[in-house]
This record gives structure tokens, C-alpha cells and sequence, in this order.
């Protein structure tokens, strides 16, 4: 094969590589841009596509009216500039009314829908009038979490994460399980500071308040396991308040009950019985007793 079919061939399988890498770049972030760049899709529980949704419909509107009004200001610039040769003051207008009242109802209009939306959504994702399939009490302390299956009776103490940089910590962190597909209705207590509930993929946090109870609902639709943390700075090692969450089928979730069961975690951990020291302390008699 001469240099110049060798250089050609070269060029092709380039351009071919070039392209085909492209595509995949573009479909990726079309996959992306579709959920809003979240850390999510609609399927994950029943109100992430609801939120995503919001998330896009708000974004669009910011662009479209970002997009007139640089679009007008760019066109007045360039139609109304000052010309060579044209020393004449422009015409001078002290007031419009026509144009005053549309830049002041178009504004009002925009914001009105904008916040009907939201407020719809809002009520939707907030709402807990329905019948819990599951009830799960979340206590937030310094710095883990516990879980209470209020149903099954069981609990399951968290202790403190260590970040140590190496492989397999997350498997280390308080794991939550949730049934996949059945409605959970989670209540947030707080033993000392103020903490926010987060699952990122959920697109949903709550605050955990000090003497205050709050609570929401959720309806897992995907198995899989998702990343949970503290979103309010709650003390020293609040970065270390991480824990896993499991979404799970219904036989898993019955299975891990039964594991807290024949581990002794039997009952409830209150929010004034107990510190995070004596939490500490229950959990690693617990691992003495099964070593």
C-alpha cells in the first residue's frame, strides 16, 4: 500500500473513531439534559419526574426570556447607534404608558404562573394524607444516623463513618432499606443539632429540627442502592454523616427485619434515651456478643 493510501486509511478510521465517540458524547448528555442534569430520572420514586419536570420547565422559561431580552438589547444597540455625521439629540420621550404597563404585567404574569407550578408541585410532593405502606423513624445526631422500623419493631443503631480514602468505607456506613414499589412514610427527629435529611437521587431533603417532628413520603419505584447524607452543617464531622440507602424487594426487606431481630436490635432507640456515646456503645457490645 502506497504512503497516501496508508495516510488515507489513517484519516478514515480517525474520522470514524472521531464520530462515533462524538455520538456517544451527545447521546449521553441528551440523556442528561433530558433529566436536568440531577442526579436522577423520573422513574426513581413517584415524584422525581414531577420535580425534574419543574426543574426543565423553569429553566426553559429562564432561557426564552433571557434570549428576548438580550435579543432586544443587542438589536436597540445596533439599530439606534449613533451614526457618522448625525449630531442631532435623539428624540426625547419622558414617558410611555403602554410600554411601562407591559413591562410591569408581563413581569407579574410570568412570576404568577412560575409560582403556580411550583405551588402544585409543591402540595403534591409534600402531601402525606395517604395511608403508609411502611413507617420509618430517621434520628439524626452528631454524627450518624439511626433507623427505626416502627412496623417490624426493630432498629438499626448508625455509628459514625471514618473517611478513610480507601475501598469499600461506603459498604461501612448505616444502610436504610426501603421496599421497592410500597409507600414509606419517613418522621425525622433530631437528638442535638439541626440536620436535613438527604437522598440525592430522591431530589428531596427535610430538616431534622430539635424538639420538632417532620415528616414526608415517598414511594420507592427502582431497586438499587442510592447515597444518602447530612445537607446541613451540623458540627465537626459532618462531612462523616453518610449512609447508604437500599431499595429493595419486599423478601429483602423482610429478611433484613429478621437479620436486626436475631442481632438483639429489637425495639425502638427514643430521641432522649440515648446519646450518640451510648449508641456507640450498644453497637459494639452487639459485635462482641457475635464475635
Amino acid at each position: 500500500m502506497s504512503p497516501q493510501r496508508r495516510r488515507s486509511a489513517l484519516s478514515k478510521s480517525l474520522a470514524g473513531a472521531g464520530g462515533l465517540g462524538l455520538t456517544s458524547l451527545l447521546a449521553g448528555c441528551a440523556g442528561e439534559m433530558e433529566n436536568g442534569f440531577l442526579p436522577s430520572t423520573p422513574e426513581i420514586t413517584n415524584q422525581t419526574g414531577r420535580i425534574i419536570t419543574l426543574w426543565n420547565g423553569a429553566w426553559i422559561a429562564a432561557i426564552v426570556v433571557g434570549v428576548i431580552t438580550w435579543g432586544l438589547m443587542l438589536w436597540c444597540v445596533a439599530a439606534y447607534r449613533k451614526r457618522k455625521a448625525d449630531n442631532k439629540l435623539p428624540v426625547q420621550t419622558r414617558a410611555n404608558v403602554p410600554l411601562e404597563l407591559m413591562y410591569t404585567i408581563v413581569p407579574l404574569l410570568m412570576v404568577g404562573v412560575l409560582f403556580k407550578f411550583t405551588a402544585e408541585a409543591a402540595w403534591e410532593i409534600t402531601d402525606n394524607t395517604a395511608e403508609a405502606d411502611v413507617h420509618i423513624n430517621v434520628v439524626g445526631k452528631q454524627w450518624s444516623w439511626d433507623f427505626n422500623y416502627v412496623d417490624d419493631d426493630v432498629y438499626d443503631p448508625g455509628v459514625q463513618a471514618y473517611l478513610t480514602g480507601e475501598e469499600g468505607v461506603e459498604e461501612t456506613l448505616p444502610t436504610l432499606y426501603l421496599p421497592v414499589g410500597e409507600r414509606v412514610e419517613f418522621t425525622l427527629d433530631s437528638r442535638d443539632v439541626i440536620h436535613s435529611f438527604w437522598i440525592p437521587a430522591f431530589l428531596y431533603k427535610e430538616d431534622v429540627i430539635p424538639g420538632i417532628t417532620n415528616t414526608f413520603q415517598v414511594i420507592p419505584q427502582e431497586e438499587g442502592m442510592y447515597q444518602g447524607k447530612c445537607a446541613e452543617l451540623c458540627g465537626e464531622y459532618h462531612a462523616s454523616m453518610l449512609f447508604n440507602v437500599a431499595v429493595v424487594s419486599r423478601d429483602e426487606y423482610e429478611a433484613r427485619m429478621q437479620e436486626l431481630r436475631d442481632e438483639g436490635y429489637t425495639g425502638q432507640i427514643g430521641v432522649d434515651e440515648y446519646s450518640r456515646d451510648q449508641v456507640v456503645r450498644i453497637t459494639e457490645e452487639h459485635e462482641e456478643e457475635d464475635a
